[in-house]
């Protein structure tokens, strides 16, 4: 039969490692933001897509657990049978915000590494990373529930 202290074990486990790689992937976006400015001007070497390829990858490793998350949060269950998921803030959040603010963080820095991929002047690849990662740091700072807002009140910083 189906074991719900098995579920909350691996929800327990995905959520510790979202919270984690969250603080990985900040650090990961902003340095290779910097980085994109301080060799936008530079000659061209080996470790110039490293640090965005990196930041992609936990990216999407980011969304993939939260979407196993996403299918088996209690939280989530809850405030999909309670209802009013569009009419309230909260729930909308977590139901619907959170959720595709992310997706949409991703695709961008998807976008911009694969159009910084195409260029050929060392400049327009580290402008297509430096614009598509901010704009995803940003939307990212955004929808992450921190504990000062209210769908992150009580959350913790981890």
């Amino acid at each position: 039969m189906f074991d719900k202290t098995k579920t909350t074990n691996m929800h327990d486990i995905l959520l510790s490692l979202h919270s984690i790689l969250r603080y990985v992937l900040l650090i990961l976006i902003l340095v290779t933001i910097i980085d994109s400015l301080v060799r936008m001007y530079k000659p061209e070497d080996d470790a110039d897509k490293k640090l965005a390829l990196f930041s992609l990858i936990i990216m999407h490793t980011q969304i993939l657990i939260g979407l196993g998350l996403y299918f088996i949060s209690p939280l989530i269950k809850t405030l999909m049978q309670a209802g009013k998921v569009m009419s309230e803030s909260f729930p909308r959040f977590w139901v619907v915000e959170h959720m595709v603010g992310m997706i949409v963080a991703a695709i961008l820095i998807t976008i911009g590494y694969s159009r910084s991929k195409k260029q050929d002047s060392n400049w327009a690849k580290h402008r297509f990373i430096l614009v598509y990662y901010s704009i995803a740091l940003i939307i990212i700072l955004l929808m992450i529930p921190w504990p000062f807002r209210e769908v992150g009140a009580g959350r913790g910083w981890y």
